[in-house]
């Protein structure tokens, strides 16, 4: 699949995910395309990469921006393209028959990334810091 690749005329057939379509904060008119349940609170082009290299999915990362995302920020920039389907015409992967599929497979995948379930952890370190806070206290009577 590495000539695949190399050939432009293959990626420009990638379909194109923009993190906007995904996210929950944006409203339909925004550019959110999936439901706003299923939706997931910000995602970077970075997690749809991984996500999606994961599934064992030829992707790409361009440097582009969705037209209705008003925000400049680094932060909200980039296109994921994703393939779909192989030269012959067949999929590449049986569950991902449409963009929509893609689109609700990575907003499922996304919350459950190290990176996403790193920061919920992140309060319970703060709690154990607090006990040992306590404990320091208890020294100083």
């Amino acid at each position: 699949m590495a000539h695949l690749t190399q050939n432009p005329a293959d990626k420009e057939r990638f379909i194109c995910l923009y993190p906007i379509y995904i996210n929950s904060k944006k409203t339909l008119a925004e550019g959110r395309r999936i439901s706003s349940e299923k939706a997931v609170e910000n995602p970077s082009c970075a997690e749809i990469r991984d996500v999606l290299t994961a599934a064992g999915m030829n992707v790409y990362v361009e440097n582009k921006m969705h037209p209705r995302e008003w925000n400049r920020d680094v932060q909200f920039r980039g296109r994921v393209r994703v393939q779909v389907k192989q030269e012959d015409g067949s999929f590449c992967l049986d569950k991902f028959t449409s963009r929509k599929e893609v689109m609700f497979y990575v907003a499922e995948m996304i919350p459950k990334l190290k990176t996403r379930t790193q920061k919920s952890g992140g309060g319970d370190t703060s709690s154990q810091q607090g006990e040992g806070g306590k404990k320091s206290k208890k020294k100083k009577k």
